[in-house]
């Protein structure tokens, strides 16, 4: 992995120790796509010497943060006890976003990451490896929606239970068969609060976002506005545009274009990026004016590679306090 510029790091580390702790400033939160990041783990960058347990490092960045995104409950199924163990390591107002699991969006369904009762009756039907949800029966992908929700009990208890993170795969076009989905997904769901990532430019459209945007209101779908790179793979533009009233979320994935256009590329290779302070800044005018139309503005980075995502997420909330 590449090391960045001197200048670049030093200016981010410097903006990024004038944050409050927690980070945030008004009704704009901010924090990062996970704290369990191996190379954030590795630099020595962000947890002090001896913060080793899970439960450590979780209350020192809830110290630091006051929300986060788990990506971990889309490779694999949570368990109750790991949850509840969140529960009781944060402050009673953090907050939790989840990821949903293949089974919710449309991406192939590791069956190695399975629990084997629910593996082997899969592979009993001759399936491969990965496998998509429309293959599966009809009991057994409610039976995976099922465990994807069950161990979230304690987060909506506690009230620490954000939203579910509905990041579609970059095949997902805007059609009125993807739309349906999405309609067929609400009407599964009535009461769960969702939030919509699309992959696909399409969705984007000059000539349909009108319609997109108005239907995710419709369906009370909150609209995850995001920073990426530009490209045939993603490449939407970062249009902050609120269809909750409750929430805008802002989600940051750097802007390594060679990285995350390259197939095959690793995670890290993906979101290798460290914003720049004038990067940041152009955040700042609307990031603002989606705090005046929502109740609560939460920013995601999810450039997570060593601590780029933590200058990062700091770094925007001094900006906005300026």
């Amino acid at each position: 992995m590449p090391e960045p510029n001197a200048a670049p790091l030093v200016e981010a580390t410097e903006l990024a120790r004038r944050a409050p702790a927690p980070a945030r400033v008004s009704n704009v939160v901010a924090g990062t796509a996970g704290w369990t990041e191996p190379t954030l783990i590795k630099s020595g960058l962000f947890y002090p010497r001896g913060t080793t347990s899970a439960k450590a490092r979780l209350e020192f960045y809830a110290g630091q943060f006051a929300m986060v995104e788990v990506d971990a409950s889309y490779y694999t199924l949570l368990a109750h006890d790991t949850v509840q163990r969140w529960c009781d390591s944060t402050p009673s107002e953090f907050v939790f976003h989840i990821k949903a699991h293949p089974v919710l969006t449309g991406h192939p369904i590791d069956l190695r990451r399975l629990p084997k009762d629910l593996r082997e009756p899969i592979e009993a039907l001759g399936l491969e490896r990965r496998v998509y949800a429309e293959r599966l029966p009809a009991e057994l992908r409610e039976e995976l929606e099922r465990r994807f929700f069950a161990p979230l009990e304690p987060l909506e208890v506690a009230h620490k239970l954000g939203v579910i993170l509905l990041q579609y795969p970059p095949w997902f076009t805007a059609t009125r068969g993807n739309v349906k989905r999405i309609e067929e997904l609400r009407s599964r769901y009535p009461e769960v609060r969702f939030a919509v990532e699309f992959r696909n430019k399409s969705w984007l459209d000059p000539k349909r976002n009108d319609r997109v945007f108005s239907m995710l209101a419709a369906e009370r779908l909150t609209y995850v506005c995001v920073d990426e790179p530009a490209g045939d793979v993603g490449g939407l533009p970062p249009t902050v545009t609120v269809t909750t009233p409750e929430l805008c979320y802002l989600r940051f994935h750097g802007r390594n274009r060679e990285g995350w256009a390259r197939r095959g590329a690793s995670v890290q290779e993906r979101f290798d990026y460290l914003y720049s302070q004038e990067e940041l800044a152009l955040w700042v005018d609307p990031t603002r004016k989606a705090a005046r139309e929502a109740e609560r503005v939460h920013a995601v980075f999810n450039n997570c590679v060593q601590n780029y995502a933590v200058l990062n997420a700091k770094g925007l909330v001094v900006l906005l306090g300026v």
